[in-house]
């Protein structure tokens, strides 16, 4: 549990500053400026320097004006959730690609919260600050499509994982949906060597790409390696951002990481790499 000072800096953080008993309306803000001021990154994976996952440390993160990526963001925000009287449960989860099948492996962090109406009835709601493009606003945990500005989710009954849930994303996300089990966690010993994995093995998909997401009410954006897309009412645009100053000015005032902890040679040399990894990546294009 957060202190009261804790929880305050937490809330001014997300730009909220009032606190309030436990109601959807108050989840709902809390979600919205959560998923839509701290990107989803792997900056640090990438730079060779991630961060640990264990609560404490998630939050340390997000009071030191950083981000990071799903273990983090999650168990940062089922904290001060729960420092705020919510009832909030963790489970085991998977996302899955394009051109891969669901699965439910733990390299993801699910939570759901428990609210009580009106009519004294209980309601589940699943929340996700963690996933970097979906969704922007509490989903009720009960099947069917729920719209969401530009974005379209549905939940329905997980095929992977019996008695659990499936979100599936809008179509033209970077990803096909997330599974998640029914079980509840009472700590994140499952996802530690999902993250010493993901944050550290040569194999991990995260060790060459810089990947930001943010979603907001009239879209997200996303920067990949030195391609920064904007999805809106519009469409997607994109930049390829070949300069330093313009990443370092894209990933600030965008996604608003500064990279507070990082040296300037850190990132001088963060950005050589991505550069790199941009330019190898160019190539397979043209290949």
């Amino acid at each position: 549990m957060l202190t009261r000072s804790e929880v305050k800096a937490y809330l001014k953080r997300i730009g909220i500053q009032d606190i309030e008993p436990p109601s959807l309306s108050y989840l709902t803000r809390l979600h919205r400026a959560h998923v839509s001021t701290i990107s989803w990154q792997t900056l640090d994976i990438v730079a060779g320097r991630p961060a640990p996952i264990d609560l404490d440390a998630s939050v340390r993160l997000i009071l030191g004006n950083r981000s990071g990526y799903c273990f983090h963001l999650n168990g940062a925000f089922s904290v001060l959730l729960r420092s705020l009287g919510f009832r909030v449960f963790w489970h085991r989860a998977g996302v899955q690609p394009l051109g891969q099948n669901p699965r439910v492996d733990s390299f993801h962090l699910g939570l759901t919260v428990s609210l009580t109406d009106e009519q004294r009835q209980e309601q589940r709601y699943i929340i996700d600050a963690g996933l970097g493009n979906m969704p922007y606003d509490p989903l009720p945990l009960r099947h069917g499509t729920y719209e969401q500005g530009l974005f379209r989710y549905r939940v329905e009954p997980s095929g992977v994982a019996q008695g659990g849930w499936r979100i599936v994303h809008d179509p033209p996300a970077s990803f096909v949906g997330v599974d998640v089990a029914p079980d509840i966690l009472k700590d994140l010993e499952a996802f530690k060597p999902k993250h010493e994995f993901l944050s550290r093995s040569p194999a991990s998909p995260w060790m060459k790409l810089v990947l930001v997401q943010q979603i907001h009410a009239e879209g997200s954006n996303e920067l990949r390696g030195c391609i920064w897309s904007r999805r809106g009412i519009r469409g997607t645009e994109k930049t390829e951002l070949r300069t330093k100053s313009q990443w370092l000015e894209v990933l600030g005032d965008v996604f608003q990481e500064h990279l507070v902890s990082y040296s300037k040679l850190e990132r001088d040399e963060l950005w050589k790499r991505v550069w790199r990894y941009h330019e190898e990546w160019k190539k397979t294009k043209r290949s």
